[in-house]
């Protein structure tokens, strides 16, 4: 978000919990909750006018041998990585259309690509948003709005990831370096948009 503020932009963030503690405006928002969702983006339009750029970053992370997993775990799983993305789309795509046109950019992961052993929740979710976000880059980039998906292939150096990799932050994912190139894809020009690409640490096997 500071990264989009920088260059004089009005940034707000949702997430399941929110943040009261954050000077970023960060709003409490359950993103697959259509009844949560609608509301709060329309009240957003309204005040600021329809968005620019939007951010689908969603994270639900099951690591579990395939025979242990649940029914809940494979539908939380949708719900928190694919469905938001439904239900963002929903409520900003065609506000953006009318507004002008901008960017709808998508996180991935290596699982969008291929699933591993002990991923299949995770990896079905991710598989299920990526060729979403196909079906609305097909839909609605004639009609000016920029979609494109960012594969993120390696931890992302947060404080957690630290904690539970023990990696040196050299060979992680900077969350600076992630906004950067996310603003970059965002002010491509028309004639050469980005669909999809692939971000690592260059220590990163692939």
């Amino acid at each position: 978000m500071r990264r989009f503020i920088a260059n004089g932009m009005t940034a707000v963030g949702l997430t399941r919990s929110g943040a009261p503690d954050s000077d970023l405006d960060i709003r409490a928002c359950d993103l697959a909750d259509a009844n949560a969702v609608k509301p709060l983006v329309s009240e957003l339009i309204s005040t600021y006018g329809a968005p620019k750029i939007v951010v689908h970053n969603p994270a639900h992370l099951v690591i579990r041998a395939f025979l242990e997993l649940t029914e809940s775990d494979f539908l939380d799983s949708w719900r928190a990585m694919t469905l938001s993305a439904v239900l963002l789309g929903q409520s900003t795509l065609q506000p953006m259309v009318r507004g002008g046109g901008g960017s709808f950019l998508v996180s991935g992961a290596t699982a969008s690509l291929r699933g591993g052993a002990n991923f299949a929740a995770f990896t079905a979710a991710k598989f299920a948003l990526r060729g979403l976000t196909q079906s609305f880059a097909r839909e609605f980039q004639p009609a000016g709005i920029h979609v494109a998906h960012i594969i993120m292939d390696g931890i992302i150096d947060t404080a957690q990831s630290r904690a539970l990799h023990k990696m040196d932050p050299l060979k992680m994912m900077s969350p600076d370096d992630i906004a950067e190139t996310f603003w970059q894809i965002a002010q491509q020009p028309k004639s050469v948009w980005s669909h999809e690409i692939d971000l690592r640490p260059h220590s990163e096997a692939f």
